[in-house]
């Protein structure tokens, strides 16, 4: 299909985030931006005493027995509990520091992936860039690009994807996001990865001409994408993804 390039947006500044109003990690992606460190100390200081004695237990229970133990192990069995224990607004960070005190590794998160609730996989997603540095786990971003639980994509198009994704999966990822509602700022290091990329900016057009054809608004996040894919404009500064140790890589 031919189209003509839309005129892009001037995007909206937006605020930082710096945590939300009941004392949750704020910002899209939170647990899987912050260092497990940063989200114990954030949770330690915002959970009430017995939500924060449970989750205490849960993680010296992960340390002691990491990894993959028979059917179910102990920490699993937490990860269940956490929504409960922690309230929905806690439960992404508890179940991501969980994870890693249980030092979980692909096999682990695969399970708890493969056998969880929506919940449990999102945590999964959310605690990939802090737990296997390597493309390993990749089928598991990918089988959570293929649903459409927008719960799930805006998790899956976090820092793992952004370093581990080739080009074309990704550009597909981003479409995903704009077909289903999920803002792209959920995408992890989109100005970086955008940047000149002429291919993606083709897609967009092609996306935005078709809405535009079937009389169909063309969602405002599609500009501020097409934006970022101009060649001529200044690079970002740096990727601004964490390592599996949280440090910026």
């Amino acid at each position: 299909m031919t189209s003509s390039k839309p005129t892009p947006r001037t995007p909206a500044a937006r605020p930082q985030d710096t945590g939300g109003p009941d004392g949750t990690p704020a910002g899209p992606g939170a647990p899987a931006l912050l260092p497990p460190q940063e989200l114990h100390a954030h949770l330690t200081a915002h959970l009430g005493g017995a939500a924060r004695a449970w989750l205490d237990q849960a993680l010296d229970e992960a340390a002691a027995h990491p990894g993959v133990h028979g059917p179910l192990s102990v920490w699993e069995l937490r990860l269940a509990e956490a929504g409960r224990r922690c309230g929905a607004g806690h439960a992404d960070a508890a179940r991501v520091v969980i994870l890693h005190a249980a030092r979980a590794g692909t096999e682990a998160l695969t399970r708890v992936y493969q056998q969880g609730t929506a919940d449990e996989r999102r945590a999964v997603l959310l605690a990939l860039p802090h737990l296997v540095p390597g493309p390993e786990a990749l089928p598991l971003v990918e089988d959570a690009l293929r649903t459409n639980d927008t719960r799930l994509l805006a998790a899956a198009v976090g820092p793992y994807a952004a370093r581990h994704l080739d080009a074309h999966q990704w550009r597909h990822a981003v479409l995903k996001c704009l077909f289903t509602g999920v803002p792209v700022d959920h995408v992890a290091d989109l100005p970086r990865r955008a940047h000149g990329d002429a291919e993606l900016a083709r897609m967009l057009a092609d996306y935005a001409a078709e809405r535009t054809a079937a009389g169909r608004p063309v969602p405002a996040d599609l500009y501020r994408v097409l934006a970022l894919t101009d060649p001529t404009s200044a690079p970002p500064a740096g990727d601004g993804t964490r390592g599996s140790d949280g440090k910026e890589s």
